[in-house]
Parts: C-alpha cells; structure tokens; sequence
C-alpha cells in the first residue's frame, strides 16, 4: 500500500489519490494532493450510497472527484496494488478505459459519496508526490 503526501498534512492541500489508466487496458494510480481553495471546474454534482459495483472490475464512467462522506474503502487496481480510501481523502478517477479497478468496503455496508464530473479537458490540479 502506498502512503499519501506529507504535503497533503498542510493546511493548504487535500490528500488526493488519482486511478489512471496506463496503456493496454490496465488501471494504476497516483498519490498526492490538490489545493485548498482551487476552483473546480464543473457544473453539477450527485450523491450515492448504492454498492451494487463491490467487487465488481469496471473503469470510471467519466472524468470525477469522488467525494467520500462515510465509509472505509480498499480499492485494487489492475497490477493487484490496493490503496484505502476514506473521508478526508479525494479520489480522481480519471481511468475511463479497460478494466478499471475494483474496490470493497472494508468497516461497515454502506458507502456515501458524492461525485463532482469534471468539465471535459478540466484540469484536476493533482499535484503528484
């Protein structure tokens, strides 16, 4: 498991983790952080708690924040690597090819989190470790 920025301890940054995708229809991520104050370009947003895709390889449906508001997570990328997520920590998923990833709820059933689409082309303002 990787461990996420010091940087990302500052008052000035989120810790932040991005899923991309790496070439022959595989999935991989990067830790790091995005700025506090940073305007994000996108105009809607949408709450979930369904878990129907526990377990479940797929690729993220479209460039996204996800927003996690209650529940501990291991997602798994396509090399077998996992990494936690959890409130206090925002996921990119920028991999919207191939086989994604998967991810489990690792405390509890239920997973709540909303999700910020980005505009197409937006900058996500990852900074990477």
């Amino acid at each position: 498991m990787n461990t996420i920025s010091d940087k990302a301890d500052t008052p000035n940054y989120l810790k932040a983790i991005r899923l991309i995708n790496v070439g022959d229809g595989k999935c991989d991520f990067e830790t790091g952080s995005i700025p506090i104050r940073q305007h994000i370009n996108t105009n809607h947003f949408f709450a979930q708690t369904d878990t129907s895709l526990q377990n479940s390889p797929h690729p993220a449906p479209r460039r996204q924040f996800v927003i996690t508001l209650k529940g501990k997570l291991k997602f798994t990328v396509t090399s077998g690597n996992t990494f936690i997520l959890e409130p206090g920590v925002v996921l990119i998923a920028d991999d919207t090819q191939g086989d994604g990833h998967t991810w489990e709820i690792l405390d509890g059933n239920e997973w709540e989190r909303i999700y910020l689409p980005l505009e197409k082309d937006a900058d996500d303002h990852f900074i990477a470790d």
